[in-house]
């Protein structure tokens, strides 16, 4: 038994200013970002998101593109599921796996605690 839920959304921009990405749809949806870590400067997560929900700006190589997250407590468990609806494994980055949907949508796969999904979230009960 495993559970996900939608997790937020993702912003992918390609910029040559990153900063100015992150000012302008930070106006347009009227939350603010929070300050960057320094960990890694190609993401901005905004405040202030509606029903607990992750909305992040990340800077990309690619197209830019929206994408969601899907969050699980047990990340495998959750993309088999996944796979056997019709999805695709396309890469797995760091901790977390980049999926392509049967209408050629991308979409990922984080792991989260088990504590921030029970109460909001779909159980599976694992075949």
């Amino acid at each position: 038994m495993h559970y996900s839920r939608l997790a937020g959304f993702v912003i992918d921009c390609r910029t040559d200013d990153f900063e100015a990405a992150a000012r302008f749809w930070s106006a347009a949806l009227g939350l603010p970002t929070k300050p960057p870590a320094e960990s890694d400067l190609r993401y901005r997560e905004f405040a202030g998101a509606p029903d607990g929900l992750e909305l992040l700006l990340q800077h990309v190589e690619h197209d830019s593109r929206a994408h969601l997250d899907i969050a699980t407590d047990d990340l495998e468990a959750e993309v088999e599921r996944l796979e056997a609806l019709g999805a695709k494994r396309i890469g797995f980055v760091k901790r977390w796996w980049v999926m392509q949907a049967p209408t050629g949508h991308r979409f990922c796969v984080v792991l989260r605690p088990r504590e921030q999904l029970e109460g909001n979230a779909n159980r599976w009960e694992s075949a």
